[in-house]
């Protein structure tokens, strides 16, 4: 006999007292966030970096990637949002952000965090690569809270039961569907432990492990999981027939790719904000 069993997210919402509303999916980031800085920091200590430059960057890291998470995700549901108040548009407590879109903002606020404070951007994306990926797999089960992001129609012994309120009008009939957060959670979790291994080889082979080889496996591992995952997705975000999310994975992809060919192929550094040899790369010292 096969264990069966379901999905069924209990609410949103932890508690309410008045005004005040604790969610599971802003707690969940809060999470994420904290779990990801204190490994972070870890693995600076381990490569000799000071990790209180991590602990700086992680406020530029949420400055940058909260907010461009939710704008990419509002640009690709535009038509949701247009005919609503619009402070909702502000409203990531409700659910509503683009992972790529963190992913874009975070970069964007690492290079410039690592052009004014004078170390290579490559050393700082090796860095949080495993927290950004730990830290997916943490948030993905906001998803499962706010009854979002789940996957077509299923009768697999882990299915997920959504309540009609949130099922496609189209798929109204159906009760039951794929648990794509909990595939990518796990998927996450996989390359996650990846990374990590990888970085702890590197650090007992000397020049093995050439800095920015961890940003290019995330690179490739989270996007490889990705691509198959946003199949069975109902919700994608669209650009004309294409799933964005699939579209910018296959970008991802080959960006790893390239990153992987130009160190190990060429056997040439990547370009770098700094310059080696100005590049806070090992001044701290334990």
């Amino acid at each position: 006999m096969i264990f069966a069993f379901q999905f069924q997210s209990p609410g949103p919402i932890i508690f309410e007292l008045g005004p005040i509303v604790l969610r599971w999916y802003g707690l969940l980031i809060a999470t994420a966030v904290l779990v990801g800085l204190t490994l972070a920091q870890y693995l600076a200590k381990a490569r000799r970096v000071d990790p209180d430059l991590l602990g700086d960057l992680a406020i530029w890291l949420v400055i940058g990637a909260i907010p461009c998470a939710r704008l990419y995700y509002v640009i690709f549901q535009w038509q949701q949002y247009v005919q609503r108040p619009w402070w909702h548009m502000l409203a990531v407590w409700e659910g509503g952000i683009a992972i790529h879109g963190a992913i874009i903002g975070g970069t964007i606020a690492t290079i410039i965090f690592a052009r004014l404070k004078r170390i290579s951007v490559w050393q700082l994306l090796d860095l949080i690569a495993p927290s950004l990926i730990l830290g997916q797999a943490i948030g993905r089960w906001g998803n499962f809270f706010n009854s979002e992001a789940f996957g077509k129609p299923t009768n697999l012994p882990w299915k997920l039961y959504i309540a009609p309120q949130y099922r496609p009008l189209e798929l109204i009939d159906q009760e039951f569907f794929h648990p794509t957060f909990l595939y990518e959670s796990l998927w996450n979790l996989g390359i996650f432990a990846l990374l990590l291994w990888l970085f702890f080889w590197g650090l007992s082979r000397t020049n093995q492990l050439k800095t920015g080889t961890l940003a290019g496996v995330y690179l490739i591992g989270y996007s490889l999981g990705r691509v198959w995952i946003e199949w069975l997705r109902t919700d994608s975000l669209m650009i004309g027939p294409l799933k964005m999310a699939q579209l910018v994975s296959l970008c991802a992809i080959a960006l790893g790719l390239l990153i992987l060919a130009w160190l190990y192929w060429w056997r040439r550094p990547l370009p770098d904000v700094v310059f080696p040899h100005s590049a806070k790369s090992s001044n701290y010292r334990p």
